[in-house]
């Protein structure tokens, strides 16, 4: 149950930093509403929730068979691999972006889906009613430009109705724009 509520803090706290005074709370107790998506997400078990493997009584009177040594990567080819995971596991500062913004194809919550967005022009995500501001801004959602609007939203788009007020940290800019590469 405290995952529970530290994803809804999460959610509450990321609402507050980009500024978003539109959503639905709940007056007596100043809860904000959490997109279904987030909210319906399966808690994570820790450590003492886990459950208790078993072991057959006759397990150990079996031996077990000796496993195959599999071949030894090489460290570059293991490299790359731990940074594309690192690429693809959620930033922190992500939690921002997902206050309003699904990472499922398709799926709105309060912005369009952020799913395969990464290089294509800003405004396009077919399915959402984007302002006009950002329909004819031009924007690119390469790097640059992204992190061009990551840092300044209302002044890389003027009259754009996103609520973020911009994200000043280059290193946060930059897991996000890494993240968002990886959404297909």
């Amino acid at each position: 149950m405290s995952s529970r509520f530290a994803v809804a803090a999460s959610l509450a706290f990321a609402l507050a930093a980009c500024g978003s005074s539109n959503q639905p709370s709940d007056e007596s107790t100043g809860a904000v509403a959490i997109p279904t998506d987030i909210a319906s997400a399966a808690p994570v078990a820790t450590a003492s929730e886990a459950a208790p493997t078993e072991t057959p009584s006759s397990a150990a009177a079996t031996p077990s068979p000796t496993p195959t040594p599999s071949p030894t990567k090489s460290a570059s080819a293991m490299q790359g691999a731990s940074s594309m995971a690192a690429a693809a596991t959620v930033p922190a500062a992500f939690q921002q972006c997902a206050a309003c913004h699904s990472t499922q194809p398709g799926k709105t919550i309060i912005g369009p889906s952020l799913a395969g967005v990464y290089g294509h022009t800003a405004g396009q995500v077919p399915g959402f009613q984007f302002s006009d501001a950002m329909k004819n801004s031009g924007l690119v959602l390469n790097a640059a430009g992204l992190d061009k609007f990551l840092a300044d939203p209302k002044g890389t788009v003027p009259g754009t109705i996103m609520a973020l007020n911009g994200i000043k940290d280059a290193s946060q800019r930059k897991a996000i724009i890494d993240y968002l590469k990886t959404l297909k």
